[in-house]
């Protein structure tokens, strides 16, 4: 999929660097230019390692076909067909796209030992993983919307 297209979400995407890249190298902007490229919202969950308030989401009940893409940097992450309803008040999923497409880091925040889910290309904050997702990897990718664009599937297949 071309990075230019993956732009169905409401941000400064038209004019950021980030969507005309056709390489898939990883992708480092100074702060400075994260904030030209991101959404206020997008910026303070992606860079700044935020959480959307609970079932604010447009994406959290939403069942369209098509793939979930880096709202940073355009990296593909996750299908809907491995998108469930887990009843968090986030988006879930429980596969990526490719094992390569994410990283994660231990997380020691509030308190708590969680596993923080982040872009492979660019590092954004996506969420949290954890381990009471359903088969077949019993996993639940539970990820702020505001970190992500959709797809439809007919726009991701030309």
């Amino acid at each position: 999929m071309d990075k230019k297209k993956s732009n169905n979400m409401e941000s400064n995407d038209k004019k950021s660097p980030v969507y005309s890249r056709t390489d898939t190298s990883k992708l480092e902007l100074k702060d400075e230019e994260w904030k030209k490229t991101l959404t206020p919202e997008q910026y303070y969950i992606a860079r700044m390692k935020g959480t959307e308030r609970p079932w604010t989401s447009k994406f959290e009940k939403f069942d369209e076909k098509g793939t979930y893409y880096c709202a940073a940097c355009g990296n593909a992450l996750f299908r809907s067909d491995t998108k469930f309803e887990s009843g968090c008040g986030w988006p879930s999923f429980y596969d990526p796209v490719a094992p390569e497409a994410i990283g994660t880091q231990t997380d020691r925040k509030f308190f708590m030992t969680r596993t923080e889910v982040h872009c492979a290309d660019c590092q954004a904050h996506l969420g949290h993983v954890f381990n009471d997702g359903p088969k077949p990897t019993g996993l639940r990718y539970c990820l702020n919307g505001v970190a992500l664009q959709f797809v439809p599937e007919e726009e991701d297949d030309e």
